[in-house]
């Protein structure tokens, strides 16, 4: 895409978010008043999450699988 930087983070919407950890948009958008996430705001000031942010929160969240072998 013209005009982006070569680096620029990719973006999230609250929705892809939310789709994500399998909650309401609303809730990601209260996480990120309540600093759990960080949100950058467009021009029109809807909220946008850097996605390498969400994937590295939502590695945290999975539970490591159990090691089954005895």
């Amino acid at each position: 895409m013209a005009g982006r930087l070569p680096d620029a983070d990719e973006l999230l919407t609250p929705a892809e978010v939310a789709a994500l950890f399998r909650v309401d948009p609303k809730t990601v958008t209260r996480w990120a008043k309540a600093g759990k996430l960080t949100s950058i705001r467009t021009l029109g000031g809807h909220r946008r999450y850097r996605a390498a942010e969400v994937r590295a929160l939502l590695g945290e969240t999975i539970p490591a699988p159990r090691d089954t072998e005895a």
